[in-house]
């Protein structure tokens, strides 16, 4: 009646940097109240779950709150767990998931993923969305979330949101960006999901299905360096592939625990 449990920090090279994601690897999927109960528990921006499915593995993903649709920082977190601790000899790793199949590869110290592109089209711009950023962007676009272009690395980093506007927008949540210093950066961003849970998400592997889209336009190149301005930081490359999009970074274990079920009374998967 216990679960295995790692904390991987991903799109980070040593603990204590980069989004720490809780990871279970699991036989069979217990009741999904379990699943959300755990990450609530854990209180990080994302617990993945997964469990062996034909020649790959069935992987869904959790915040506090929700479960969601896409995640990209827990996915790498979740194909260290099989590459580093778990002993997967493949090269490459197979998800299935809400956002359809997902692979992950190894190049060098990096896990490649390969996700869904998401470029964002142009919208208008939310009075609340405006108020919550406390800038006049410019310019707006929306594809999962709103994506805001700032003038510089610095208004990013420095950007103090107003929460509470952001609960009232009716997207996933908001992806700040600005040109990087153009040597070492090709763009920054910041994200906020206040709506699932995560104030800002240190960072989000998923939002780069719609940077690198967004980049590749304006800037008229498919690769990129890019940082995310978080506190913790991570560095992340990306890039755009036509429909796909690859997104890679490294990642670190940082615990491996295990979850006691039995006061549940209920047997573990």
């Amino acid at each position: 009646m216990k679960l295995r449990q790692y904390q991987i920090d991903a799109f980070a090279r040593r603990p204590f940097e980069g989004n720490p994601a809780a990871v279970c690897p699991l036989q069979t999927w217990p009741e999904d109240s379990l699943l959300q109960a755990i990450a609530q528990e854990n209180n990080l921006s994302e617990t993945a779950y997964f469990v062996p499915a034909g020649r790959g593995y069935h992987l869904r993903w959790f915040t506090p709150l929700v479960e969601v649709d896409l995640c990209g920082h827990a996915t790498l977190a979740a194909a260290y767990v099989l590459f580093e601790l778990l002993g997967h000899v493949d090269d490459a790793i197979r998800f299935q998931t809400r956002s359809g199949e997902l692979t992950v590869t190894r190049e060098g110290d990096l896990l490649v993923m390969d996700f869904p592109a998401r470029p964002p089209v142009p919208c208008s711009t939310p009075a609340a969305l405006v108020d919550g950023i406390g800038h006049q962007p410019d310019e707006v676009l929306l594809a999962d979330d709103y994506i805001v272009a700032l003038p510089s690395q610095a208004d990013v980093h420095g950007l103090v949101p107003d929460m509470s506007c952001f609960m009232n927008l009716g997207h996933r949540g908001v992806v700040v960006t600005a040109p990087g210093d153009g040597v070492e950066l090709d763009f920054v961003c910041r994200f906020f999901a206040p709506k699932y849970g995560v104030a800002e998400d240190p960072v989000t592997g998923s939002a780069y299905c719609e940077l690198a889209p967004y980049w590749q336009q304006r800037l008229g190149k498919s690769e990129f360096r890019a940082r995310q301005l978080s506190r913790r930081g991570g560095e992340v490359r990306c890039a755009a592939r036509g429909e796909r999009v690859s997104i890679a970074g490294p990642a670190v274990k940082v615990m491996d625990t295990e979850i006691d079920l039995s006061a549940l009374g209920t047997p573990a998967a």
